[in-house]
C-alpha cells in the first residue's frame, strides 16, 4: 500500500470502520447462526453427503455426550483403512483417492489401474512451469497454487464440459498433479524471494504421491522408507473431513453455480489458505517451539504445566489464550487422526534422533486438557488434535513451514473432488442462504445537499 492509498483510507475508511455494527443482541433476536453453528457448538445442518462422517459425541436428550472420535470414508473407519495397508507395508494415499472418488475399495487391480493413470499425468503440459510458475513467482505458495489450477483451464481443452465422466478426468488430473504444482511454486518461491538455488526435478510414474512430492522438494531428490510412510499417513489423514469443514463447504457453493472445475478447486484453496483453517499446524509448531524455549525441563510436569496456564491466561506465547492443537469443533475425547499419526511418529522421532522432542509432545497433550480444566473451571472434554501433530512430522521430514498448507492441499484436492462430484449429481440447487438486513430507511440526498 503506497503514501496515497493510506491518505485516502485515512480520510473514508472512518465512515464504515466507525459504524456501530451488530451486538450480541441482534444476533440472537433474529436467530442468526453465526458460522452456520448452533448454540450447542454444532454444525447447521445444509445438505447430505455420503463422502465423510466425523463423529465425536452423541446427543442424550438435547445434551452432547463426549465419546471416542471416529472419522469414517465412504463409510469406512479411517483407523480400518490405515490399518489394513500398513499391514501389508504399504503406501494408502491413492487407495484413499479412488474410495473417495468412485465409493468403493479398489481391488489389486483396480488400485494399480488407478496408480498408474495417475502416475502417467504427473507432468505439467508444455511450457506451462517456464511461462507459469517460474515467470510470474508468488512469495506465498497457496496464492500460487490457486492461480496455477486457474491457469490450466486454458491448457483444458474441455475446461467448459460438464458431463460428469469430463469432470472426473479433470479431478483425476489435478490429483495427479497437485504435488507438482506445489514443488515447483516452492522452488520458484526460493529462488526469487530467497535467492537460494533452484531445483526443478521431474516428477517419475513410477513414484507415489508421497514419494514424489519428497524428491520433487529435495536437491538430493531421496528419502527414506519410513520418511514417505509418515508423508503418506499425513495425505491419507488429511484427504477429507465431511461436507461441513469451510474448504469442502466452499467448493460445493461454488459447484452449485454450475461453473467449471477449476475455478471452484480455486475457490476451495483461498478457503484452506486462511489460518483458522489450514494453518493451524504452523501455530502449534510455533506455540511448541515457545515452549521449549521457557520451560528449562522438558520432562518436569509441574513446570510444562505451569507454562501452559501462563499461555491459557494470556499470559505467554502469542496472547490469545490459545494451547494451539488442544481440542476440536467435533471431536471431544480423542480425534482418530491424531491417535494413528501419534504411533508412527514415535518411530520417525526415535529415527531422527527426536525422542526428547516426542516426549514434550506428549506431555502437553496430556496436560493441556487438565491446564484449561483448571484455569478455564470447565468440564468440557478436549483432546489432541491432528494438528498438533503434523507440524513436527513435516519438521522431522525438514519440510519448511511454507509447505505445511499447501502439503495439506495436496491431500484435500481428493475430498474437495469427491465433494464437487456429489454436489453436481445429487445438489441440483445453487445454495444460497440468507443475510437479514438490519439497515434503517435512508432518504436520498443530492450531491449538492450532500
Amino acid at each position: 500500500m503506497n503514501t496515497k492509498d493510506t491518505v485516502y483510507l485515512e480520510k473514508y475508511a472512518p465512515t464504515l470502520l466507525n459504524h456501530n455494527g451488530f451486538n450480541e443482541d441482534a444476533y440472537i433476536k433474529h436467530n442468526v447462526k453465526r458460522g452456520l453453528r448452533n448454540e450447542d457448538g454444532s454444525g447447521v445442518v445444509v445438505g447430505l453427503t455420503n463422502i465423510g462422517d466425523v463423529h465425536g459425541y452423541i446427543m442424550d436428550e438435547g445434551i452432547p455426550v463426549p465419546v471416542e472420535g471416529r472419522l469414517r470414508y465412504r463409510g469406512i473407519s479411517v483407523t480400518d483403512i490405515v490399518k489394513g495397508f500398513q499391514a501389508e507395508n504399504r503406501h494408502g494415499y491413492e487407495e484413499v483417492c479412488f474410495l473417495l472418488l468412485f465409493g468403493h475399495l479398489p481391488n489389486r487391480t483396480e488400485l494399480a489401474d488407478f496408480c498408474s493413470v495417475l502416475g502417467s499425468r504427473r507432468m505439467l503440459p508444455d511450457n506451462f512451469n517456464e511461462d507459469v510458475m517460474l515467470t510470474a513467482p508468488s512469495p506465498d505458495i497457496m496464492n500460487k497454487l490457486a492461480s496455477s489450477v486457474l491457469a490450466l483451464y486454458a491448457y483444458d481443452e474441455d475446461a467448459e464440459n460438464r458431463n460428469i465422466e469430463n469432470i472426473y478426468a479433470q479431478c483425476v488430473n489435478l490429483i495427479a498433479i497437485f504435488p507438482t504444482l506445489v514443488a515447483y511454486a516452492y522452488q520458484g518461491k526460493r529462488h526469487n524471494y530467497n535467492d537460494e538455488s533452484l531445483y526443478i526435478h521431474r516428477p517419475s510414474p513410477q513414484w507415489d504421491t508421497a514419494e514424489n512430492f519428497l524428491n520433487l522438494i529435495r536437491p538430493s531428490m531421496s528419502h527414506t522408507p519410513l520418511e514417505s510412510e509418515l508423508l503418506d499417513l499425513c495425505l491419507v489423514l488429511h484427504a477429507e473431513h465431511g461436507g461441513g469443514n469451510n474448504s469442502a463447504f466452499t467448493i460445493r457453493v461454488v459447484s452449485s453455480t454450475d461453473t467449471d472445475t477449476y475455478s471452484a478447486v480455486a475457490a476451495a484453496i483461498g478457503s484452506l489458505k486462511g489460518s483458522r483453517h489450514g494453518g493451524a499446524s504452523i501455530k502449534a509448531m510455533e506455540m511448541m517451539n515457545n515452549i521449549k524455549s521457557n520451560v528449562t525441563r522438558w520432562d518436569d510436569e509441574s513446570e510444562v504445566a505451569a507454562y501452559l496456564e501462563k499461555i491459557v491466561k494470556k499470559q505467554a506465547f502469542d496472547g490469545t489464550g490459545l494451547i494451539y492443537g488442544i481440542g476440536h469443533a467435533v471431536y471431544t475425547l480423542s480425534d482418530p487422526r491424531a491417535v494413528l499419526l501419534k504411533e508412527r511418529l514415535r518411530l520417525l522421532a526415535a529415527q531422527k534422533e527426536r525422542a526428547d522432542d516426542m516426549a514434550i509432545y506428549e506431555l502437553v497433550e496430556r496436560l493441556a486438557p487438565l491446564v484449561f480444566a483448571k484455569v478455564k473451571n470447565s468440564t468440557k472434554k478436549v483432546a489432541a488434535n491432528v494438528d498438533f501433530y503434523s507440524g513436527f512430522v513435516y519438521s522431522l521430514l525438514g519440510i519448511s513451514e511454507e509447505l505445511y498448507t499447501p502439503i495439506f492441499a495436496v491431500s484435500r484436492i481428493a475430498g474437495w473432488c469427491a465433494h464437487r462430484i456429489e454436489e453436481i449429481i445429487y445438489g441440483g440447487r445453487i445454495i444460497r442462504p440468507a443475510y437479514r438486513n438490519v439497515s434503517q430507511h435512508k432518504e436520498y440526498v443530492a450531491i449538492d445537499r450532500r
